[in-house]
């Protein structure tokens, strides 16, 4: 909604609004069906068994793939953005896992572990973690090709081609990049069954959801990039930034529409 809409909203009498609520009800309620078949069909796609025996870096040591099921047949894993070189992880990635804890018993109930992975190594990582006080499981792949071959990790020639991202489909302003894995376990098997990148993350950001529900929406459109607002958790009243060069943002000298089209977790969707 537009600030004009805010400033001079359409005041009307609770049975004209109750009108144009139904209206927008039968819209929500076709979308939700919408959604329920295309969740269907997510679920059809083809596997691809992971011929590569990966390892990881842990607090409690080396873990391969297969440990991160924790006992489970199914893994989401979170691509969360942090470069071995940066000082702190991604303030988006960040974002996103402020909202990740409270479902992670939830998720054990209907046989789902939970793993975020990235390159920057288990050290950085857990200090992070533990100045954040998040909980779930977070592993290093600094030593495997585990973001590269899920493409979540460029080198710069990749990022020149602008298309090194999402199926190949967009460019990205930085070396690491966000996203969703599944995987499926099955005996000795693990499978590859879906991937998500850009805004395919969003679902899981609750806050979002909130703020689409509110007058003001989201509030980006004069941000120079949708999520240039965020903050970690612990930041928001001074709003420092430790690495001061923004390397998982795009550079705030780029057009708005670059930068919408290009950002972390808001950039273009398939």
């Amino acid at each position: 909604m537009s600030t004009s809409t805010i400033e001079s909203p359409n005041i009307v009498s609770r049975d004209e609004w109750l009108a144009a609520r139904k209206e927008l009800l039968a819209k929500e309620k076709r979308l939700t069906h919408e959604r329920d078949a295309l969740a269907a069909e997510r679920r059809q796609l083809p596997w691809v068994k992971v011929e590569k025996n990966y390892v990881f870096d842990s607090a409690s040591g080396k873990k391969t793939l297969a440990d991160l099921f924790d006992g489970r047949s199914q893994l989401v894993i979170y691509h969360f953005m942090f470069h071995p070189e940066w000082i702190e992880g991604c303030p988006s990635c960040s974002f996103n896992m402020d909202h990740t804890d409270g479902t992670l018993m939830h998720l054990a109930q209907r046989d789902v572990s939970f793993t975020a992975i990235s390159r920057a190594p288990s050290s950085k990582i857990e200090a992070f973690k533990k100045r954040m006080g998040w909980k779930f499981s977070w592993v290093s792949s600094y030593e495997n090709d585990f973001n590269r071959d899920y493409g979540v990790s460029f080198t710069k020639e990749e990022l020149a081609s602008e298309h090194c991202y999402n199926f190949g489909t967009s460019g990205f302003p930085s070396e690491e990049a966000p996203g969703i894995s599944v995987f499926y376990k099955k005996g000795k098997d693990i499978f590859h069954t879906y991937a998500t990148y850009a805004r395919g993350s969003e679902t899981v950001l609750n806050t979002y959801n909130y703020l689409d529900l509110v007058p003001k929406g989201r509030n980006e459109d004069d941000l120079y990039f949708p999520m240039a607002w965020v903050r970690h958790h612990d930041r928001y009243q001074d709003g420092q930034l430790a690495d001061a060069a923004k390397p998982y943002w795009p550079a705030e000298t780029t057009t708005t529409t670059q930068a919408t089209s290009a950002s972390c977790c808001s950039a273009e969707h398939e």
